[in-house]
């Protein structure tokens, strides 16, 4: 039976690395964001990937659904878009004389949500629920969610016109935020011959089923985390919070808030991922350090000095994981 069991964790494993096979054929280069998009959707985790037009974020999201076999919806999100436009609505049927349901774009297993930032407020809340509840509520009825159910959200950081920031409070519930970059030279030159040639057409095959997923949650479940481990991804988090306590004097006078607990949760979480898809059985500080980038650089909010003196929340996360030892 144990033997069974680890013949099931490697074909697992196996399985996905297919996937970032399947979706290379369609996608040139951006393993970093892939990666990321799997450890979201295997630990339950939304994904917000933030990065200028043109980068394929929606390509790898549409894709990554194809070769998962899940319900996929696309939602363009624009300044005149409605809550009910988004969850659905209750609709009149005249011969019935009833009303009766109908479902949004919500209900599939995943939701790409591009351009958050450009619809106001109601409509951000609206999916930010559905992503906190697994649930919609429709006139009276309450409604749960498929699963799996993952929202991955994309926001342009460049343009201000037009645009609805989200709340620090309703960007935390997203697992991570993933900055998306420009390719490496050789990779655009590879965008630009695949794109340029109209007859390329890349066919990508099934990989995964939902049991498939559900099953590789169990897996990165029963990754074991030492307590000494446990311990650090604590004061990393309280590191934030109290940077003066940490011999952090410097990085103190810039950050206003620290990270939630939720930030703890998502750095055990997505550390176990880490360590399951590099064939292991038990997490490495290495992995949370990993990590910690896409855990943290939403959580922690800084000041005005922050911004006039150029410091950036990625340098207060490198200065973080400087100073904080690892507990023994």
């Amino acid at each position: 039976m144990e033997q069974a069991s680890i013949d099931n964790k490697k074909g697992h494993q196996q399985k996905i690395k297919q996937v970032v096979s399947e979706v290379g054929k369609v996608v040139v280069g951006q393993e970093y964001m892939i990666n990321r998009l799997l450890i979201g959707l295997f630990t339950q985790g939304h994904i917000l990937l933030e990065g200028v037009p043109g980068l394929a974020k929606t390509l790898t999201v549409n894709t990554l659904a194809d070769v998962l076999h899940l319900d996929f919806q696309r939602l363009q999100f624009t300044p005149d878009l409605l809550p009910a436009d988004l969850i659905g609505t209750m609709i009149y049927n005249q011969q019935k004389s009833a009303f009766e349901v109908k479902k949004g774009p919500i209900f599939a297993n995943m939701i790409l949500a591009d351009e958050i930032n450009r619809s106001p407020a109601k409509v951000q809340s609206a999916l930010l629920e559905a992503m906190q509840e697994k649930q919609v509520t429709i006139g009276e009825t309450t409604y749960k969610l498929d699963k799996p159910f993952l929202v991955m959200a994309t926001q342009n950081p460049v343009e201000q016109e037009g645009t609805y920031p989200l709340p620090e409070a309703q960007v935390d519930r997203f697992m991570m935020k993933v900055h998306v970059d420009y390719p490496q030279k050789h990779e655009e030159l590879e965008i630009m011959r695949r794109m340029s040639n109209m007859t390329f057409d890349a066919n990508v095959q099934p990989v995964l089923t939902k049991e498939d997923i559900f099953e590789i949650r169990n897996n990165i479940n029963a990754v074991k985390i030492s307590e000494s481990l446990e311990k650090y991804i604590i004061e990393l988090v309280f590191a934030s919070r109290s940077p003066q306590d940490y011999k952090l004097a410097d990085e103190a006078a810039y950050i206003m808030f620290g990270a939630s607990p939720r930030a703890s949760i998502n750095l055990n979480l997505a550390a176990k991922a880490v360590a399951f898809f590099d064939e292991r059985e038990y997490v490495l500080p290495e992995d949370i350090k990993e990590i910690a980038q896409d855990v943290l650089n939403h959580r922690i909010i800084l000041n005005y000095e922050a911004e006039a003196d150029g410091v950036k929340t990625s340098d207060i996360i490198d200065a973080i994981l400087h100073k904080v030892p690892i507990s023994k």
